[in-house]
């Protein structure tokens, strides 16, 4: 999604530039990754954050509650569910509780929606 032309991110807080250079952000945690997923908010960030870690460029994956891991596009896919769920605190496959990198891994993971490798 690109930003209105007012906006702008810098090192994952989003900024109004109408407001001036020395402005406070208007979302401090707008695209970061969270290692730890409580929120809604959290999750969201971490989608805007983007698929790879920096640096590196390793390939990150969203874990589950019951350790099932889920590729961005299956989270994107089913975005209403896993905020669903976060919010809820329900155990239902879909709540995302954190957010890991490949570099961590020894084998490929392999998203449980999709079938797919993440890599």
């Amino acid at each position: 999604m690109k930003l209105p032309p007012h906006l702008h991110s810098f090192e994952g807080s989003l900024f109004d530039n109408r407001k001036g250079w020395k402005a406070d952000p208007i979302r401090p945690v707008y695209s970061r990754h969270f290692r730890e997923i409580e929120t809604g908010q959290e999750l969201r960030a971490s989608l805007r954050a983007g698929e790879y870690a920096w640096p590196g460029g390793y390939a990150c994956f969203f874990v589950t509650s019951d350790g099932a891991v889920l590729s961005f596009a299956a989270v994107r896919e089913n975005l209403r569910s896993v905020l669903w769920s976060i919010r809820n605190r329900c155990n239902d496959g879909w709540r995302v509780v954190g957010l890991e990198c490949t570099a961590n891994c020894d084998e490929s993971p392999i998203c449980e929606h999709s079938g797919e490798s993440i890599s």
